[in-house]
């Protein structure tokens, strides 16, 4: 997928001011990242974790508070990376009302020598390997434990890890001034099994674990400080996910693809159901 990192332009601030001055509005950047455990608890490791963090996640923020981007990033990349000017740094500072956050999975990250014979590139530029492969941990960091059974998400890359979205959040608290935070996608998959029973099908336990979890890891960092404002599920259908397509299922209900699309609440439709009743009674 193309990335694209912060580099402001006359217009952006244009359009800010128009949104707020006539039409009231609130206008936000919506960042998605992991959280990333060190591999070891030595420094190198360590530094490895705080490196992808400042490639991934500082990218898009150090800009937005600080007017420029992370210091690891300017280091590593060099000329590649382009420069602000004084009145681009400016501009960008503060452009925005709130923060939106992706919240999925969590992995180690583990530092990289590095080396002349690889090509220079975002995957490579911050000397890290990302991984949440157990063969390679650790026997004391078996943090991300993939759940066995019925528990582990369909995709590969999303190692069910509440407490990374606590520690996510504050560390955006602690670098970056506290913003106002949505969290703007969070969920679970499972495969689209086509010979499944439909009554087996909407049978989602796991996504019920997956956002009790982590509602509880979000609320931890509520009361630890973090400042967020607003949470969505992802997702509220089953839908076409990227180069997935309809392989996968992220939804609260289920949408039949063979008849008509029509929607089924899954459990946890009922249970976020629920679960929203309690909030609001108190």
């Amino acid at each position: 997928m193309p990335r694209a990192g912060v580099h402001p332009g006359r217009w952006e601030n244009a359009a800010l001011e128009i949104q707020e001055a006539l039409q009231k509005g609130k206008i936000g950047i919506i960042v998605n990242s992991q959280w990333y455990v060190p591999f070891s608890q030595s420094k190198t490791n360590k530094d490895a974790a705080r490196r992808v963090l400042d490639f991934v996640l500082g990218w898009l923020m150090d800009p937005l508070i600080r007017g420029d981007y992370p210091l690891n990033m300017r280091e590593l990349v060099g000329n590649r990376l382009p420069k602000f000017t004084k009145e681009q740094s400016e501009m960008v500072k503060g452009a925005f009302d709130f923060i939106g956050l992706n919240y999925y999975s969590s992995s180690y990250a583990k530092n990289v020598l590095p080396s002349y014979g690889l090509k220079n590139s975002y995957n490579t530029d911050f000397h890290a390997r990302i991984t949440g492969d157990l063969q390679l941990c650790y026997p004391q960091n078996k943090l991300l434990v993939k759940v066995q059974n019925n528990d582990q998400a369909a995709s590969s890359w999303l190692h069910i890890y509440p407490q990374g979205l606590r520690e996510l959040l504050l560390y955006i608290k602690e670098n970056y001034g506290n913003p106002t935070i949505f969290i703007t996608e969070n969920g679970v998959d499972e495969v689209n099994n086509k010979t499944m029973p439909l009554k087996e099908a909407l049978n989602d336990n796991t996504r019920i674990e997956y956002y009790h979890k982590h509602l509880l890891a979000l609320r931890n960092a509520m009361r630890d400080g973090a400042n967020v404002k607003g949470y969505f599920a992802w997702s509220l259908l089953d839908n076409f996910e990227w180069a997935d397509g309809y392989t996968l299922r992220f939804g609260l209900n289920f949408v039949d693809y063979d008849d008509g699309m029509k929607r089924h609440p899954k459990n946890s439709a009922h249970w976020f159901k629920k679960f929203l009743r309690e909030m609001k009674q108190g």
